[in-house]
Formats: C-alpha cells, structure tokens, sequence
C-alpha cells in the first residue's frame, strides 16, 4: 500500500505543480510586457475591449441596431439612450457596438488575406527569381500605381456589392504591400547557410521555402499585419462614408458617418463625434500594438 502510494506521488505532484504555476507564468509573463511596453499593453487592452463588444454585441448592446423608435427621432444623448439616436430613431450606441464587429471583421479578414496572399507570392518571387520574379514585380508596381482608395473602388465597382466584395477589395490593397515587405526579407534569408545546406543536401525549392524561409518571415508578417489593420478599417470607413461599402441598414462605422452627411449638411453632433472615435481610437491603438511588436520582434531595435 505504501509502495503504491509512492509510486503515484511524483505524478500527482506534477500535475499539481502544473496546475499552480501555469496561471502565475501568464500573469508575470503579463505583467513583464505591461511594465516594459506600457503603451502596447494599453492599446491591446483597449482593442481587447473593442473585440469583446463586437462579439458580445447581442448581450451588450442595449436595443436592436436597425430598431426605429419613431417617438424618440433625433434624441440627445440621455439615460435612456447614452449615445442619443439618429435621425430614423436608432440608437446610436447599439448601432455602434454592431458596427464594430462589421468593421473589425472586414479589417480582420481583408488584412489577413491580402497579407497571407501577398507574402506567399513575396516569397516565391524572391526564391525563384528570374522571369517570375521580374513580371511579378512589375504586377506589383502596377497595383502600387494606383491610391489606395481609387484601386478598392475600382474592384468594389467590377465586383459588385456585399461585405464579401468589400473583404476582396480591401485585401487587394494590401496585397502589394505584402510581396514587396516578404519579398525583401527573402532576398537576405536565401543567401544564409542553411539554406545552401539544405539545397545541398537535395531538399526541393517546395520544402526549403516552407520550412526554412517561411518560419523567418513570421515576425516581419505579424507587425505588417497589425499595422494594416488600422488602414484597414480606415478604407472601410472611407468606402462606407462613400456610399460604396456595407450597404445599410448593417451598420459599421463607415456608413454611420455617410448617412449622417446624406441626411443634412449640419449633422446632430454626436452622429458625428461617436462613430469618428471609433475609428480613431480603434485605429491609433492598431498603429501602436504595430510599433511595439516591431520593437519586440526586430533585433535591431531589440538592441537599442
């Protein structure tokens, strides 16, 4: 019984020791980022937040977004409705914790998308060269040829309407952007030993770019990515204001400040105010959660 009793603890010990200090590494690994990069810490709090809304938003957003409360048109901000309503009598709140799930799924997938595409292609650019690498490159400044904005309306008028197409549209965008960062990267990664001794031990082009070269442009990926996404949702923002995004009545940031400017040249300040702090302080915490995963991933400024 005691022998049984012995064999057993070390185990149970080892789960339990599990068990104790998972939380507690988390927590100081945590709180190690939080006191060296304060800023990053606070902008993904803030984005953590804004995430959180939008996938709550059934629970959280105290009304139906597209409801009409014709009695109460054009309501100031009040205890009854914190954000005030807009002109149809929707409530602002609502709409704007709906919207943010639009916009940041948008943002989230054409980032994605336009990002992964773009390094894939940055990548087999820069390692095979020669003649794709060439025709590639001049795709690539054809795309860049155009403003950000012209080039998604231009896909959005081709492509037709829908969240879908505005994904598509703002991927494209990004695209450029991705081979030409990738492509660089790939240029410095090929010519390191290993790869040579991987090519000289006979791995294919295939495997040497997927397990030598793409695990290398991981860092580079993630602080492009996160940096786009404030662009992102600003182009959103611009295509909704436009008329030419998400086609109403699905609220996102975007088509809250186009309808306010469709209805009257003086708008109700808070249809103003509210949607256009969404945006900028969901894109300015973007832009800083950017700068600090540079600073964390690149070695240079690691060294600094």
């Amino acid at each position: 019984m005691v022998q049984h009793l012995t064999d057993h603890q070390p185990a149970l010990l080892t789960a339990t020791d599990a068990g104790r200090l998972g939380l507690p590494r988390v927590g100081h690994a945590l709180a190690t980022f939080s006191r060296r990069y304060p800023v990053g810490a606070g902008a993904a709090l803030v984005l953590c937040m804004i995430a959180l809304l939008a996938v709550l938003a059934p629970m959280v957003a105290p009304y139906d977004p597209n409801f009409q409360h014709f009695n109460d048109l054009q309501q100031a901000p009040s205890a009854k409705y914190w954000l005030g309503t807009d002109y149809e009598g929707r409530d602002v709140l609502s709409r704007l914790i709906y919207g943010g799930r639009v916009s940041l799924t948008v943002a989230v997938l054409s980032v994605l998308l336009g990002t992964v595409v773009g390094s894939v292609w940055g990548v087999a650019s820069a390692y095979l060269g020669g003649t794709m690498d060439l025709l590639s490159q001049r795709v690539v400044e054809v795309l860049m040829s155009f403003p950000t904005l012209v080039l998604a309306m231009v896909f959005l008028v081709a492509l037709g309407g829908g969240i879908w197409t505005v994904i598509i549209a703002i991927a494209i965008t990004r695209l450029p952007f991705g081979v030409r960062v990738i492509r660089s990267v790939t240029l410095a990664i090929k010519e390191l030993t290993y790869v040579d001794a991987a090519r000289a031990v006979g791995a294919s082009d295939l495997r040497i770019m997927a397990g030598h070269i793409v695990p290398q442009c991981i860092p580079t990926f993630l602080v492009l990515a996160t940096a786009h996404l404030g662009t992102a949702i600003v182009i959103e923002a611009t295509l909704g204001f436009l008329g030419i995004g998400i086609t109403p009545p699905t609220a996102s940031w975007g088509n809250m400040l186009g309808g306010v400017v469709a209805n009257t040249y003086k708008p109700l300040w808070w249809l103003v105010v509210f949607p256009g702090l969404s945006i900028s302080l969901t894109v300015l915490a973007f832009n800083l959660l950017g700068d600090t995963l540079r600073d964390i991933l690149d070695p240079k400024m690691r060294g600094r």
